[in-house]
């Protein structure tokens, strides 16, 4: 009969002899999984994660394996004078021992864990990364370029721009004959942009005064000039009509050509980003996409190598919640033993304490 059937008959008045209860020194041990080794699809290993050497774990003493003898020991250090710290703590130290290497072997699988899932982040966004760009590349598309038309036009500038210069040469020569005063005249007039384009070929071009002297200034200029030596040699009514027409020649067909060379310019950029695309499109995009599916049979093989590792992290966090979950069990058994013989003391005489004290 255990001390804390004997307390409870004393107060009952039906009080037998006890059996006595040895303490024993002897400990179980806890076993776990020494090394977690699985393979990949490739049949390659994992580099194993050796855990702590379990053999030298003391094993739990007979009075903690035992329910009755843990009642026993709470009801003898109730009875006494004694504090329930000093095997609380006991209690606690014992089942310390068993869960060491289980926190230990738990700290190992969850660092491989974190490793594997950092190795699987940066593949998935690296994947992410290759799937946009190639995403984008395919949605691309050839721009439109309008290289004939604006050939076209350019020649014909240039063919307006050459009758437009005999049309001056031929005005000026009675006054001066030599020819390199009726080019700088038709240069003048013909190329005085100080901008790429001009506001005339421009929708949404700002106008301003200094703009307008700019552009319109020196075709004005030169077609003055060629209105003042026309007088001299035709009638009034053909040189205002030859300064209208030459003012006019200058002041479009010069904006023009600039503005023709500058869109020419454009179509040639966009000709090359076209042959650039079509290219990429021809290399880049058989190589990125091998390159997804190589990341994607890495992740593949990561996660099953995570796999056993993350069961193994499993049973590990179940058994030392199950040894946690029995102390914290074994604590309340022996400290409501304690407090009930700590409250049932005083109404015991002093034969009936040194009785169960000192039972065999």
């Amino acid at each position: 009969m255990t001390l804390t059937k004997r307390l409870r008959l004393f107060f009952s008045r039906n009080a037998t002899s006890a059996l006595s209860v040895t303490p024993s020194d002897a400990f179980m041990p806890v076993t776990i999984p020494a090394k977690i080794v699985s393979k990949t699809a490739d049949n390659e290993l994992i580099s194993p994660i050796a855990l702590p050497a379990l053999s030298n774990s003391e094993p739990l003493p007979d009075w903690l394996l035992d329910d009755e003898a843990l009642r026993d020991e709470g009801v003898l250090f109730g009875l006494s004078d004694a504090s329930s710290d000093g095997k609380l703590a006991q209690i606690r130290a014992a089942f310390a021992q068993q869960t060491a290497p289980l926190d230990e072997a738990i700290e190992q699988y969850s660092e491989r864990i974190v490793e594997f899932n950092l190795s699987i982040e940066q593949r998935d966004n690296q994947i992410l990364s290759l799937r946009n760009q190639l995403i984008d590349l395919r949605n691309s598309q050839i721009a439109p370029t309008y290289l004939i038309r604006t050939v076209v036009s350019l020649g014909l500038s240039v063919i307006m721009g050459i009758g437009n210069f005999y049309l001056v040469d031929v005005t000026l020569h009675p006054s001066f004959p030599n020819r390199w005063i009726a080019v700088g005249v038709f240069l003048a007039g013909m190329f005085n942009l100080f901008g790429r384009t001009s506001f005339f070929y421009e929708t949404d071009s700002k106008l301003s005064g200094r703009r307008i002297v700019e552009e319109v200034g020196m075709p004005l200029a030169a077609s003055v000039f060629i209105l003042v030596q026309s007088l001299q040699t035709q009638p009034v009514g053909m040189a205002i009509g030859l300064f209208v027409f030459v003012f006019f020649l200058f002041l479009l067909s010069g904006k023009l050509l600039l503005s023709t060379l500058t869109a020419l310019q454009t179509d040639l950029a966009i000709i090359q980003k076209n042959r650039q695309l079509t290219i990429n499109k021809e290399q880049q995009l058989p190589v990125w996409e091998n390159e997804i599916q190589r990341l994607e049979r890495e992740v593949d093989a990561i996660r099953t190598q995570k796999w056993p590792i993350a069961t193994s992290l499993n049973h590990a966090e179940a058994k030392r919640n199950q040894l946690n979950a029995q102390r914290d069990r074994l604590v309340n058994l022996f400290l409501s033993e304690f407090e009930l013989a700590r409250s049932l003391r005083k109404r015991l005489s002093e034969q009936q304490l040194k009785s169960m004290m000192n039972y065999e």
